[in-house]
This record gives C-alpha cells, structure tokens and sequence, in this order.
C-alpha cells in the first residue's frame, strides 16, 4: 500500500451547519489530494450535507454515529445541529456530544488513524488522541482575528467580565477595532462564559482542545489575514496553518432548482452590479421588529434587492413576515423569496452587486470571491468580531446598532446600501472588494496552501 493510502484523518466537526460544512469541504479537498477521512456526524446531519464526488467513495467515508436517546427525546427533541432547536436548548446538544466520547474513542481505537481534527466543543478529543498516540489538531472554521481576540489558551480561560470583551486586546500589537460592542459582549459573555448545563463554559471547551492540540489550522489565508496569524503563531508557539478560504467551485453551468427558474430570468433582465442580495442563513433567527426594519430600509433606499428570507417562527405565514404592503410597494424593482435559496448561485450571477449580510467567516468568503461590496449586520458569536476586522480593512460597511440594546434603524440600513452600491463616498470600498475577489477567488493560491496542508498532515 502507498505511503498516500496509509494517511487516514478523523474529523469530528461540530453540528451547525457553519461548522459542517467548512469540515466537509475540508474532507473532500485532502481526499482529492490521497487523504483517507472519515467524517463523523449523525444519520441526520449526513443526510443533509451535499453529495460527495463519487470518485471519492473509496476515500471520503462518512460515519454515521446516533446520540443518546435519553438526551434526544427529552431535550432535544429529535433535532440534530443547531439549526434545529431553540437557542436554549444548543447546550443540550453539547452534552449529547460529549456522551459521545466512549463511541468515537472505539472508532478511533479500531481506526488508529493519523491524526483527529476536531472542532471547539470536543474537548474530551485530547484525552483520545494522548491515550490512543494519535495527533490531534484544532481546525477553527472562525477567522484568525477572531481567535487571536480570544488570545493562547492561559488568557482564554482568565476570569473576566463582559467590560473587557469591549475593547481591543492588548496582545494585539497592530492597529485594530475587533471587538464587542455592549450588548454583544454581554450576550458572548452568557453564551461562552457561563457554564451551562454539562459542566463546562464553551470557552474553556476551546481553550483544551487548543492547548492539547499539536496544531491548528485555519481556513484562511496569509493575503487576507497574514497580521493574525504571524501573531497567533507568536502567543501558541506550536504550528499554526492557513489551509486556504476554500472558495466554493462554480458549477460549469447554472444548476437551480425549477422553482427559482424565473427569479433567475429576472435576474438575467437587470443591469450588472445593481441589486443588492439580502440573506442572513438559516441558523440567524431575527426579530419581527427586525424584519421589519430590514424591510423599510430596503425600501426607502430605492435600490433594486433580492432577499432570501426564511419564514421566522412568530409567523403565521410566509408574507406574515414582512410589512403589509411591503411586496406590493416594492414589486417592480425587489423580490423576496421565501425558504431555501441556491446562494452561490445568486452570488455568481452579474446582476449582484452587493450584499447585506450577517457576517459569517462563510458567507464573507462566498461574497467577497465574487467582488460584491458588504453591507455587514452582525448578530452573534464571531459575526461582530468579523465585522470590524474587514471595516479595519475598507471591505465592508457596518449598519450602526444601539451600544445598549442592539437595535437599528431602516434609516441606516438604507443610508449603508446606497453608500456601498451607488454613492460616491462607497467608492474605495468597491474599488478594495473588486481588488479582494482576486485573491479569494484564486483557486491556485487556496490549492497551493491545501497541498502545503496535506504535506504537513504527511510528515
């Protein structure tokens, strides 16, 4: 057998489906260059994940590994990622994962592969891989200046108070906002820096696996995020590694599903760069009072706009979601549609401009390939860590938010989108995203890092 068919990796990503993923791409890039994987979820979570190549089967396994039951039926309700259950219930979804640990360490066991590559919440991947003799690596589907916020594992576990989560860290020692505002470092602070109900504060989760790990790896690059991850590499002194942003690849020709067939033909009718692409995923679960200001702001702006919108859960029905009259008001230069939307699909399309989004490490990668100006609403976790990292680097315009509560007004949703796509102060930027999509959309550059990668997994 050949030193290329030896190499087997576990991966072991976390169930939301901006972790899935991420780790999936990951799986099929170093199976395409000889890596045997095998790519741990449940039945569920498998099912929903994209079709594997199929000349990758012998390759590429996926594994398919079911919760306890007495955590599935009384909390989680058969939910299997976090896309799921309520917000309350996430923690439940931890302690059904940490339950885990007798399963995956047999499989391991059995496997004896090379190296485990886990997420933040397997924490008890560490005691696995120092019984088993087999190298473990912390793979962050967060940017690099969203963990170098965080700081090496001694200063992510330091008591602190959401105050401190306001302002730029002191080991930053470049010229940088990354930071909370208020209520985001209050809302953090309860999520990762209050123990929930297994024991542990998310935190500390990833504060052992990194300081257990033997490496870390990024999907990220030294051209877009060089100043982090030269100081990360500093602050863990152990190898830290930009597998590349793992730009989608386009399809040859456009592959959407009949229902969205005349959205794409109006599509095909409008000017180039003129619409704005409005979509905040499915895990972001926005406020009626939201919603609506979204709406107004995309109306008063008089801009063209497609928006994807997931019916909200305090709707009835899906038009139950907007401002009655909104549809009608803005028919003839808007469209909203309702449920599952192809967004690379609609982000390669020339008449996309520019994007209002929630800031995901994903989604800024996805529009950033295609040249679009951002217009950035971030809500959770990393997304107001992201934000201001690319506003530091003239890629993207902020909605401003109230330093209390949140909230936000249609005035400054409109103000930032016509800013970002037809005013004149929104020049730079455009002129910066059009210079970035070069970069993100290089699929040789991400290549090269990914056989970098593969060559350091080897040796």
């Amino acid at each position: 057998m050949s030193e290329n068919a030896t190499h087997h990796v576990v991966m072991l990503p976390w169930s939301a489906f901006g972790h899935l993923i991420p780790f999936f791409q990951l799986s099929i890039a170093i199976a395409k260059l000889g890596i045997h994987v095998s790519f741990i979820s449940t039945p569920k979570n498998i099912q929903r994940l994209p079709k594997p190549p199929s000349d990758l089967s012998h390759l590429l396994h996926l594994i398919e590994m079911n919760f306890p039951s007495s955590i599935d039926s009384s909390h989680l309700c058969g939910g299997k990622a976090t896309v799921d259950i309520p917000f309350d219930k996430i923690q439940y979804l931890k302690l059904a994962w940490d339950q885990m640990q007798n399963p995956v360490k047999e499989f391991v066991s059995k496997l004896q592969p090379n190296w485990i590559i886990c997420d933040f919440h397997a924490h008890w991947t560490v005691e696995i891989a120092q019984e088993l003799h087999v190298k473990l690596m912390y793979y962050s589907v967060y940017s690099a200046s969203t963990i170098v916020f965080f700081g090496p594992p001694g200063r992510i576990r330091a008591p602190i108070s959401p105050e401190v989560l306001t302002s730029p860290r002191e080991w930053v020692n470049f010229p940088s906002s990354v930071a909370f505002q208020q209520n985001e470092a209050i809302a953090f602070y309860q999520d990762a820096y209050i123990e929930n109900v297994t024991g542990l504060r998310d935190i500390d989760r990833l504060a052992s696996v990194i300081d257990g790990a033997n490496a870390l790896s990024f999907r990220s690059c030294y051209e877009m995020e060089g100043e982090y991850l030269n100081l990360y590499q500093e602050l863990i002194d152990k190898p830290v590694i930009p597998i590349g942003l793992l730009p989608p690849e386009m399809p040859e020709r456009r592959l959407v599903d009949e229902s969205w067939s005349k959205t794409f033909e109006w599509l095909d009718a409008q000017a180039t760069k003129s619409i704005v692409f409005v979509g905040f995923g499915s895990e972001c679960k926005l406020s009626k009072e939201q919603v609506f200001e979204i709406a107004y702001g995309l109306e008063i702006s008089e801009l063209q706009f497609l928006w994807t919108l997931r019916k909200p859960s305090w709707a009835i029905h899906d038009h139950d979601s907007l401002p009655l009259g909104f549809c009608e008001r803005t028919s003839k230069r808007g469209k909203v549609c309702f449920g599952w939307a192809p967004q690379k699909e609609i982000l390669a399309h020339k008449s996309i401009g520019g994007s209002l989004f929630h800031c995901g490490w994903g989604s800024i990668i996805e529009t950033l390939m295609f040249g679009h100006t951002l217009v950035v609403l971030p809500f959770v976790v990393d997304q107001p860590l992201n934000a201001k990292a690319l506003v530091d680097k003239g890629l993207a315009i902020e909605v401003k938010r109230n330093n209390e509560d949140g909230s936000f007004s249609r005035d400054d949703i409109a103000k930032c989108v016509r800013e970002a796509m037809v005013l004149e102060e929104g020049e730079k930027l455009r002129i910066k995203t059009r210079e970035i999509a070069k970069v993100v959309g290089d699929l040789k550059l991400h290549h090269d890092y990914m056989e970098a990668f593969v060559k350091f997994l080897r040796t």
